[in-house]
């Protein structure tokens, strides 16, 4: 910690040049770690390719892709415990699949299917949140139970800069800081909330100097930089885990591509300010860097994308199949004991699937 915390809040922590150089004064990542790293962040790239393509197919509804976020995608995911839970946004499908849920069940939701796809308890992951910020007090809610029971369960709460607008984040924040709850908020600050730039939401000197306010730990880290967001994150756990409450993290990343499919970033920005963003991309930094320092060649690279290949094609397969329909799960969930209405209803539903079938 710097002894001036507004200091930390603003300035932008790095340790990989957007070159792929190593800041001077930082000590050399462990390559072969980094080199997992970047496996990660090729399969989160292939993964958010693969998603869109589908979209286009007619086979997902919706997609928001986080392309040019994937280094926080990873980092997010790789410095939590078997223990620890993630809470993620509607974006950050790259984010769950480093936490090591299949890709096909992640998507499932994006598909029009009515559960989230995956089982929340079995893979500590809360499903994707769509509403601006809500998931944040769920986060804090379990960071703050788990406190309670002498857990040292940590709790990674994943946001973007428009969330900083909600009330829900507001109240997150306070309540984790009043009551020290294990929770690292994340934001992920790519500019835009939909086709609002940041500088329509806040005039703060930075999202993470927000955390003064609170009493807490605010920290700005490049969100382009594997490395980096690695060892803020990591620290940001560490503490949580610690007992010493929660730590806001502004990522300062982009968004490559639109907001979702449905959307039109052409209106609201321009390509040349899309090019900049392009030359920060996470993956080149770390592959250049990996280069340079003899740990990734030609046959390491050509591995790397064979298992994304194989991934991308799982994902094709799993969502090119027609998902099973199950009428009647229209009503499984709604009461524990079904209204006279809900039982009224289901048995119509049986008289007319039966008149079909006959």
């Amino acid at each position: 910690m710097t002894a001036d915390p507004l200091a930390q809040a603003i300035t932008v922590a790095r340790a990989l040049e957007e070159t792929g150089e190593l800041v001077e004064g930082v000590p050399a990542p462990d390559t072969g770690a980094l080199v997992e790293g970047y496996r990660r962040l090729v399969l989160a790239r292939r993964l958010n390719e693969q998603a869109s393509a589908l979209v286009r197919q007619g086979r997902l509804a919706v997609y928001p892709s986080s392309r040019g976020q994937e280094a926080c995608q990873v980092a997010c995911a790789s410095v939590l415990g078997d223990g620890d839970w993630l809470f993620p946004t509607y974006r950050d499908t790259a984010a769950i699949a480093a936490r090591g849920v299949d890709p096909v069940e992640v998507l499932s939701m994006l598909r029009g299917d009515w559960h989230c796809g995956y089982d929340p308890v079995v893979h500590k992951v809360a499903p994707q949140a769509t509403p601006l910020a809500t998931q944040l007090l769920h986060a804090v809610g379990v960071g703050h139970a788990a406190r309670l029971r002498g857990e040292d369960t940590v709790v990674m709460a994943l946001c973007g800069d428009g969330a900083t607008s909600e009330g829900d984040f507001h109240e997150a924040c306070n309540f984790a800081a009043v009551f020290a709850a294990p929770v690292v908020f994340l934001v992920q600050n790519n500019k835009y909330a939909i086709s609002v730039p940041l500088a329509r939401q806040s005039v703060a000197p930075s999202l993470a100097a927000k955390a003064i306010g609170y009493g807490m730990p605010g920290v700005r880290v490049d969100g382009n930089d594997l490395v980096a967001l690695d060892h803020t994150l990591g620290e940001a756990v560490a503490r949580a885990r610690a007992g010493q409450g929660p730590t806001l993290v502004e990522a300062d990343t982009y968004r490559m591509e639109s907001h979702t499919n449905a959307d039109d970033a052409t209106r609201y920005r321009t390509d040349d300010e899309v090019a900049e963003w392009v030359g920060r991309d996470p993956l080149r930094r770390v592959q250049t860097y990996l280069r340079a320092a003899g740990a990734l060649d030609d046959a390491r690279e050509d591995e790397i994308a064979a298992v994304a290949e194989e991934m991308a094609a799982g994902v094709r397969a799993g969502l090119g199949a027609e998902a099973a329909v199950a009428p009647e799960e229209l009503f499984a969930h709604v009461y524990a004991t079904p209204t006279p209405q809900l039982v009224e209803q289901r048995a119509g539903l049986r008289t007319e699937l039966a008149f079909e079938e006959a």
